[in-house]
């Protein structure tokens, strides 16, 4: 599987690296947005960067594009946006699951919250074993079933109450910074350009520089 850029990623780790973040809080926010290089009336026949982009279906926004994904882990405060911890990149077409075990790989002594496309039972036991991590994810309706009962609906709800400020993060992201929008982009070193400058700028927000 191939996440992208390890300029990209080594530059992120940096920058993210200058927010402060709280060594006694657990609780962390998993998920991803699109950028868009093509929308869906060309997803299928776009070739900008295609060194870092391939065609893939966003959930929330009900659309096929062209372009990457941006993966983030940040760490829950208390009624405000979470702070990103890690960032990665890959292709647009790479599931949520496989990405976040790679961005989970090494982490330690943490709770995790994510929606059900983070759901691996497997997993979710060996990073508690292994990693002392807890995975915290909606549950989802088993073959056959029509709707969760009482205590599983309850459940759900909690999660998707917790995860939710990470979707306003990225919500913060695309409002300040344009990210989604990259169809001006022809290059992978472009893109890469891009990405980086609009992380950096929100990296810098969040420390108050500007």
């Amino acid at each position: 599987m191939c996440y992208l850029s390890e300029t990209l990623r080594v530059l992120a780790d940096i920058l993210l690296s200058e927010l402060e973040i709280d060594p006694e809080v657990k609780s962390h926010l998993i998920d991803s947005m699109p950028i868009i290089v093509a929308n869906s009336k060309r997803s299928g026949s776009a070739k900008a960067a295609s060194e870092l982009c391939n065609k893939g279906y966003c959930d929330s926004k009900k659309m096929y594009y062209y372009g990457v994904k941006l993966h983030a882990l940040g760490q829950s405060k208390y009624q405000t946006l979470p702070i990103p911890k890690v960032m990665y990149l890959t292709p647009a077409s790479v599931n949520d699951l496989p990405a976040g075990k790679f961005v989970l790989d090494g982490v330690r002594n943490i709770d995790v919250f994510g929606d059900k496309m983070y759901k691996d039972g497997d997993w979710e036991a060996k990073m508690q074993t292994e990693n002392n991590v807890t995975m915290y994810t909606p549950v989802k309706l088993k073959k056959g079933q029509e709707r969760l009962d009482s205590a599983d609906s309850l459940f759900s709800s909690a999660v998707s109450r917790v995860r939710q400020p990470i979707e306003s993060f990225f919500n913060w992201l695309q409002e300040k910074t344009q990210i989604e929008q990259a169809s001006k982009i022809r290059s992978a070193n472009g893109l890469i350009a891009f990405i980086f400058a609009r992380i950096s700028f929100a990296c810098l927000l969040f420390v108050n520089i500007l």
